[in-house]
């Protein structure tokens, strides 16, 4: 590819799969802002119990990826399996609220394989729309990640707000409408936008019809190492995803349990619905997302861009200033004294820049380490560290009721400050195994 070419403007499969995600997301994050209410508000879990299944649950979504990559990168194809991921995902939502225990994990058991399915495919049909040095890749994945919090900002709004005010059910039917509206869209423009990509792979172990079995080329040293990077850097992510992920359990229920939630205008005064401070996350995504996408081809040009370990750092430092926000405000509170929504805003506003810094950056670093027939199952590995993180995240959520917001917080603050200072430590070999990637 030429540089005249990489120049140009974004290819048209982005916007495809910016509106397929889209809707996805927002049939998952309907989901995650009321599944621990439904569970403590509906079956009358306590909070450990409820906050544990969320991060098994949340766990397992981000697990299931290693299957759903690995059938579509040897079998499948990228767009079969997200056709199937999806459909999967709608059952679960239709059948989610339908009001028993059995039901649940039944339900949790499909939104699982199906996103396992969906969720690397969609990542790594979007790397296979640019070659590996393309400066236009990480601000396609930031715009690309843009959309994922756009559905995620709907949801909250829609899907939460008709589940706390009409009844959880319906608001998981609303889920399961949204990942359907998405696959007709993916289906209709597949053909159309993705100039050929995510078709069904040749059996790498089949040579041509009529031709003899041929040798598997063997890795390289480089690519070994590259790979070995995908690992690193999914290991580092996990201490970010594991205290930015509270904001679906312990943030959720510190949200209902300890903010004051009332808004009063005059005389008139109405309670904000829990769910919606999950769209605050979002909101700013959708907001500063374009504002890095260009920042970083600006920087590019200028050869000023933070490496990889740059950007990961900043994120570290960024999410541990949001908890000094919540440490400072809960050591203001008195008793029976409930905190300022402008405290949970800001803290999720330092959230959301440092999750900018380092999530659609790992998901561009994936398919440009990877090589190309591994792609799919190294992006679900990439996931194995939501996988890890959403676990550790669901069982410290736990004791949001049981220990001071004080202790509670801290923790919180020094986990990705530990974090940035290993990464800082490690950061030049790290580059070297890189040979060259950015």
């Amino acid at each position: 590819m030429s540089e005249q070419t990489m120049s140009q403007k974004q290819p048209k499969g982005l916007y495809l799969l910016f509106v397929t995600e889209m809707w996805e997301r927002f049939s998952y994050y309907s989901i995650r802002g009321l599944f621990v209410l439904y569970l403590t508000q509906i079956l009358a879990f306590d909070t450990p119990r409820a906050t544990g299944l969320y991060g098994t649950f949340t766990s397992l979504v981000y697990l299931s990826p290693l299957l759903g990559g690995y059938m579509a990168d040897k079998w499948m194809g990228k767009n079969a399996a997200i056709i199937f991921g999806g459909l999967l995902m709608a059952i679960g939502q239709f059948i989610m609220g339908l009001g028993s225990v059995g039901i649940v994990y039944t339900a949790m058991g499909f939104i699982i394989l199906g996103n396992g399915f969906f969720k690397p495919n969609i990542s790594s049909l979007l790397g296979d729309l640019y070659q590996q040095n393309d400066p236009r890749r990480d601000s396609a994945f930031t715009i690309f990640y843009m959309g994922i919090n756009l559905g995620a900002f709907m949801a909250n709004l829609i899907a939460g707000t008709i589940g706390e005010k009409f009844g959880f059910m319906y608001g998981f039917w609303c889920a399961g409408v949204g990942i359907l509206l998405g696959l007709v869209i993916f289906i209709w423009g597949k053909g159309k936008y993705l100039d050929g990509a995510g078709k069904a792979p040749k059996h790498y172990a089949m040579a041509d019809a009529g031709k003899a079995q041929g040798p598997k080329t063997p890795l390289t040293t480089a690519e070994k190492q590259r790979i070995a990077v995908i690992f690193i850097m999914a290991f580092f992510a996990i201490f970010f995803h594991a205290v930015f992920e509270q904001k679906g359990a312990a943030l959720n229920l510190f949200a209902r349990d300890y903010i004051d939630r009332t808004l009063t205008i005059g005389a008139w005064s109405w309670e904000i619905p829990t769910t919606w401070f999950q769209s605050f996350n979002p909101l700013f995504i959708i907001l500063f997302a374009p504002v890095f996408s260009k920042l970083w081809v600006s920087l590019n040009k200028k050869g000023k861009e933070p490496t990889v370990m740059g950007k990961f750092m900043w994120a570290f430092w960024l999410i541990a200033f949001g908890y000094v926000v919540l440490l400072v405000a809960a050591m203001k509170l008195g008793p029976g004294v409930k905190m300022g929504m402008a405290y949970l805003i800001l803290a999720y506003f330092f959230f959301t820049i440092g999750e900018i810094c380092l999530s659609p950056v790992g998901l561009s670093l994936v398919t440009k380490l990877s090589p190309a027939k591994f792609v799919s199952f190294l992006m679900g590995v990439w996931f194995l560290s939501n996988a890890a993180a959403n676990k550790v995240a669901g069982f410290y959520s736990g004791y949001i009721h049981d220990w001071p917001l004080t202790k509670f917080f801290l923790w919180l603050m020094v986990a990705p400050l530990a974090a940035a200072l290993l990464l800082f430590m490690l950061r030049k070999k790290i580059e070297k195994w890189m040979h060259g990637v950015r």
